[in-house]
């Protein structure tokens, strides 16, 4: 499938799969996502067990869906420490 998915930063073939199969088809699909939501959806589809770093690179598309920012690093979405 030909998409623009590719464009947010760190995603790449095997994560392209993943936004698909939650019927993310493109950048603009992905405005006002819910990353938490995602990740938990995605998670069921991968046997309850799927790595935390995925729901960094929703959060992180879910911005760029917003700012089209290229320069966006997933692990500046990871969960903070408390």
């Amino acid at each position: 499938m030909k998409t623009d998915l590719i464009k947010i930063p760190g995603v790449g073939k095997n994560m392209k799969e993943h936004f698909i199969s939650l019927g993310y088809t493109n950048v603009e699909s992905l405005v006002g996502a819910d990353p938490e939501l995602m990740y938990e959806e995605d998670k069921k589809r991968h046997d309850g067990s799927l790595d935390r770093c995925v729901l960094y690179v929703y959060r992180l598309a879910v911005e760029f869906s917003k700012t089209r920012n290229p320069d966006l690093k997933w692990w500046d979405f990871k969960d903070e420490k408390k």
